[in-house]
């Protein structure tokens, strides 16, 4: 019987050891989606952008429901950059710090790694999906000392220091895979750079023009970032935005009626979209100078800056495809867009207004502005799976 009783103790003695194992192991995270919005603000848009856009963000994470959307700010404004979490305390939003960091170049390579790791490795922020969000000046793909403007990102801190996408890619090789990747920057919506950093995200946001300055509305996008279809529905919110307000007049940074352009990209639709173009394009050299006047330019030449020139992708492929040729080419096309809305005219800071007929929303960059450019172009992974040698570019 002592036997038995003391066999006993040790069976429950284990059974209450493995309950205890099993309540304190990690349960899975609950949390539909962890997105950080990286805010690099030393520049000329500190002066009351980003504080405005983080207050903003406050006000849409009220709406969020607990334990569905882990938000992180980075935010850098020339002084005491930090990591924040905007989360819901006693009914009021919160930053809870996450990390201070001394005085930085935030768009150094190894400076956004390490941010991106204090999120997206964080087991803290463990989530089911997660989303990005790059707030700064951008431009597109050009290599930055090859034009004044494109890059992404821009930091005043200690210089003038930028991003390539080249950069901004191999930083994301070290982060989980996006649901959405979008820019809160100029110029971003590019077949070039979607389709340099498609690997990393399923959906990509940007748009073709000039952001407006007062940049994403996020008291509405925030209560959307967990939601199914956020990409696109954050895009609808953020068109909505500023449709409600539009005139056609140009605008001030409090009272925007100058309207806005989104575009919306499936990220998986874009590599058949480049093996058809390079299937459908002719082996002829085209006329670039007529190419460029009859295809739709959302730089406009002859603004008074470092001209390189973003072409309207559709219009261009009708430019140089044969009718039936085109056709097929535009179902791939309209396969690869998620959404896309513009208001009948967008606002430079260059030009003024001007108008947004014939637009469809994706950028391509035609050769002719510089042979540096041209040269790096050949670089880029859109320009050697679609083909364009074909046209003598």
């Amino acid at each position: 019987m002592f036997r038995r009783n003391v066999l006993v103790v040790m069976l429950l003695s284990l059974l209450a050891l493995a309950s205890c194992d099993k309540e304190e192991a990690p349960e899975p995270s609950s949390y539909k989606r962890t997105v950080l919005v990286y805010i690099v603000a030393d520049n000329n848009l500190l002066s009351g952008f980003a504080e405005k856009d983080l207050a903003e963000m406050k006000e849409g994470m009220a709406q969020v429901s607990d334990g569905t959307l882990h938000l992180l700010v980075y935010i850098d404004t020339g002084s005491s950059p930090r990591l924040v979490e905007l989360k819901k305390q006693n009914g009021q939003v919160v930053e809870d710090v996450v990390r201070t960091y001394d005085d930085r170049n935030s768009v150094g390579v190894d400076e956004t790694r390490e941010v991106f790791a204090d999120v997206f490795s964080n087991p803290d922020f463990l989530a089911e999906g997660y989303g990005l969000i790059y707030w700064s000046h951008g431009d597109g793909w050009i290599p930055y000392g090859q034009a004044s403007t494109r890059w992404v990102g821009q930091d005043n801190g200690d210089g003038d220091h930028r991003m390539n996408i080249s950069e901004l890619a191999s930083v994301l090789e070290g982060v989980p895979h996006l649901d959405f990747l979008m820019f809160d920057a100029c110029f971003m919506s590019s077949v070039e750079v979607a389709y340099e950093l498609r690997s990393f995200t399923d959906y990509y946001i940007g748009s073709p023009t000039e952001n407006p300055g007062p940049g994403a509305p996020y008291e509405r996008l925030v209560p959307l970032m967990a939601v199914d279809q956020a990409e696109v529905e954050m895009s609808k919110a953020y068109f909505a935005a500023y449709e409600e307000i539009y005139d056609g007049t140009s605008p001030t940074n409090t009272n925007w009626t100058g309207g806005v352009s989104i575009c919306v990209m499936r990220t998986d639709a874009l590599e058949a979209l480049a093996t058809l173009t390079a299937q459908l394009l002719p082996a002829e050299v085209v006329d670039i100078a007529a190419l460029k006047k009859a295809v739709f330019d959302y730089d406009h030449d002859g603004w008074g800056r470092d001209y390189v020139g973003y072409f309207d992708l559709k219009q261009l492929m009708e430019q140089v495809l044969d009718d039936a040729s085109y056709a097929t080419w535009t179902q791939a096309f309209d396969a690869a867009i998620a959404y896309w809305s513009t208001t009948p005219k967008n606002y430079s800071q260059f030009v003024g207004m001007f108008s947004m007929e014939g637009a469809n929303g994706i950028t391509h960059y035609i050769p002719g502005s510089s042979t540096q450019r041209d040269a790096a172009y050949h670089s880029m992974k859109w320009y050697q799976d679609a083909g364009l040698e074909k046209l003598g570019w």
